[in-house]
């Protein structure tokens, strides 16, 4: 007598999440990326919620074009490294105030790198090698800046090189266009440098517009960007004040509010001007709807695509 088949249908894992169990998964002294690009594309609803937890001493690695995400994360001693080529916001701040006072005054270490260099280290993060040999920058003085980066003499060739470490990332944080259930992301556009930030990491969380259906994702699948994120979260104008490519601006206004706080603090050390940013935008909020109810449903509703 053989035994009746299992009726029983296997499901595929949803991985939808809420932001405070993302944020749970990160400690103090861990090494973070955080996505984007200058004014575009920046987690920062996740980005308020590591403030407001009040993680410390964290190597936040930023894109290769950084923005000022990474100068928030510094402003509220958050971060004790910051690995990336360039902070800043543009037109709206050439360098991020913050993150050139807490330099000068040696609140935080910068491994210096350029673009070129820093996707090397990502790659060799990717790779689960210890370096990228690297031929640009050769003759340079980056060694001498940054120790890490090693001269050596390639053994194939003999040909000198330098060795750029990798970078490990313990946990990536992305904001991206959509997804579906099951962490099949995709971007409006090219994603930035994302691709690189989620094959460095051990663990990727995604905060998205919106999730959609699997069937949605299947009809353009070369447009998924990354298939396999850890976790997502639904984040409707969860960039903010930054922009989100198919779905709205950057909020020019706001940012203008925080680089005047900042440069309070670099150019003056008045602080009272960052803590009443933080205090209004990042720790008063009760959550993610209620930073959007401080902002504004007619500023939000503003920041049209065209």
């Amino acid at each position: 007598m053989t035994e009746p088949a299992n009726t029983q249908t296997l499901q595929r894992k949803k991985l939808i999440i809420e932001l405070d169990d993302a944020l749970a998964k990160v400690q103090d002294g861990m090494t973070i990326g955080i996505g984007g690009f200058i004014n575009s594309s920046h987690p920062m609803m996740v980005v308020r919620g590591l403030i407001k937890r009040g993680v410390k001493n964290l190597t936040v690695v930023g894109s290769a074009s950084s923005g000022l995400e990474i100068d928030l994360l510094i402003a509220a001693g958050c971060a004790a490294k910051v690995v990336a080529p360039y902070v800043g916001g543009e037109v709206l701040a050439p360098i991020g105030p913050a993150f050139r006072t807490a330099v000068e005054k040696g609140k935080v270490e910068v491994f210096e790198l350029d673009e070129a260099m820093f996707y090397a280290a990502l790659r060799a993060a990717a790779q689960r090698v210890p370096f990228n040999p690297w031929r640009s920058g050769v003759g340079t003085s980056f060694p001498d800046i940054n120790p890490a980066i090693k001269v050596f003499k390639d053994p194939i060739n003999g040909e000198t090189l330098l060795a750029i470490p990798a970078i490990n990332l313990d946990i990536a944080f992305l904001h991206a266009a959509v997804s579906d259930a099951y962490g099949n992301v995709q971007y409006v556009g090219h994603g930035y440098g994302d691709r690189a930030i989620y094959a460095a990491a051990d663990l990727t969380f995604v905060q998205v517009e919106q999730i959609v259906s699997n069937e949605e994702i299947r009809r353009d699948p070369l447009k998924t960007a990354i298939p396999g994120a850890d976790g997502v979260i639904r984040a409707r104008f969860g960039a903010h004040p930054y922009s989100s490519p198919g779905h709205y601006i950057e909020d020019q206004e706001h940012i203008k509010q925080y680089v005047r706080a900042a440069t309070a603090w670099a150019k003056e050390n008045d602080f009272a001007p960052l803590k009443a940013y933080l205090d209004d935008f990042v720790m008063g909020p009760a959550d993610h709807a209620a930073y959007l109810e401080r902002v504004g449903i007619r500023r939000l509703l503003s920041l049209n695509e065209y």
